[in-house]
């Protein structure tokens, strides 16, 4: 009887942590730029004591990493509102370096800094901020990022690629910080910059919705078995303290 007792504890755990990643994506569905958090588990067995006893199948708890598929394009006709053509990041600084993002909603303060909608500079492939002239009129933004204002190139947006290995951990709620570097973005002809354009969270709604009941219910099952268990235990106890 207790060698069910670990697998449905196990289970439930990876279940609840499933489950808490579930509710921070669809939470976030119409967050710009949102990489929903996926987790992967691991089979872990036990192998049997040797006396017959057979092994044990229990889940890990599980390691998380963030979706990379894009989302969906809503065209807004603001100028300095940019979403990525594939798969690319653009760069701003960071409090400890640059952060990688694929939300492109940026604004250009008193200076003539272009900087995100939370006041941190966007970046140029080399790293640098850009500047532009704050009443120098309207600006066109090319698709290799290059900025033009009155007829005069100002500099370039910067698009970057993270490696596919890398393991991204999240900045605020659209930008992310890989474990290898990024390396700008060379090649335009499968990435590029699309002005006047935003892109949405990458959270499939109905997908989470439905994988959000198959995990209560398999919650469900695992606390059942814990509470048979649990009376299957209680049951034992009390027949061989009555034979007694």
């Amino acid at each position: 009887m207790e060698a069910t007792l670990p697998p449905a504890l196990s289970a439930q755990l990876a279940i609840e942590r499933r489950l808490d990643t579930l509710a921070h994506n669809l939470a976030n569905l119409r967050t710009v730029g949102f990489r929903s958090e996926e987790v992967k588990f691991d089979e872990l067995i036990k192998p049997g004591n040797g006396f017959g006893a057979d092994p044990v199948s229990m889940a890990s708890e599980g390691t998380s990493f963030l979706s990379t598929k894009n989302g969906e394009l809503t065209q807004t006709g603001n100028p300095l509102d940019m979403a990525v053509a594939g798969d690319a990041y653009f760069g701003f600084q960071g409090p400890n370096g640059v952060v990688y993002t694929r939300d492109g909603r940026m604004r250009v303060n008193q200076a003539g800094t272009v900087e995100t909608l939370t006041g941190y500079p966007l970046v140029d492939a080399g790293g640098a901020q850009i500047q532009i002239d704050p009443n120098g009129g309207a600006l066109t933004i090319a698709r290799d990022g290059m900025i033009t204002q009155g007829g005069r190139q100002l500099g370039a947006v910067g698009l970057f690629t993270i490696p596919q290995t890398a393991k991204l951990t999240r900045f605020d709620t659209s930008g992310v910080i890989p474990d290898q570097g990024a390396q700008p973005a060379l090649d335009f002809s499968q990435v590029g910059v699309m002005q006047g354009f935003v892109e949405g969270s990458n959270v499939n709604p109905v997908l989470e919705m439905t994988r959000l009941i198959e995990l209560q219910r398999a919650f469900e099952s695992a606390a059942n078995l814990v509470q048979s268990n649990e009376r299957s235990m209680s049951d034992a106890i009390q027949t061989l303290g009555s034979n007694k």
